[in-house]
């Protein structure tokens, strides 16, 4: 999802693809299309498209993955997306922008 952007080149994602098993979960959970299924093996194709939930991580079953959620402000993410604001409020009360 190339329209949902918060700071480029600062998500902590990280696909250990020695690990990957191929079983799809990542592409099937992650919610802006990061991943996808490349020669049975996750490829990452969006990592400036993460935003940081965790969800891959959470449902990878060799911890393939590795993320470390909210460092990216997914809240201004879901915040900005869902209530169309102009300034919105990260985590502890901070603003984001």
């Amino acid at each position: 999802m190339k329209d949902f952007r918060y700071l480029e080149g600062v998500a902590t994602l990280v696909l250990n693809e020695e690990k990957c098993i191929g079983c799809g979960e990542c592409e099937i959970v992650c919610p802006h299309g990061v991943f996808i299924l490349d020669n049975k093996k996750a490829a990452v194709i969006d990592k400036d498209g993460c935003m940081e939930c965790g969800a891959c991580a959470l449902n990878c079953p060799v911890s393939a993955i590795e993320v470390t959620p909210g460092v990216g402000c997914a809240a201004y993410i879901i915040q900005t997306w869902v209530k169309r604001k102009d300034s919105t409020a990260c985590g502890g009360g901070a603003v984001c922008c």
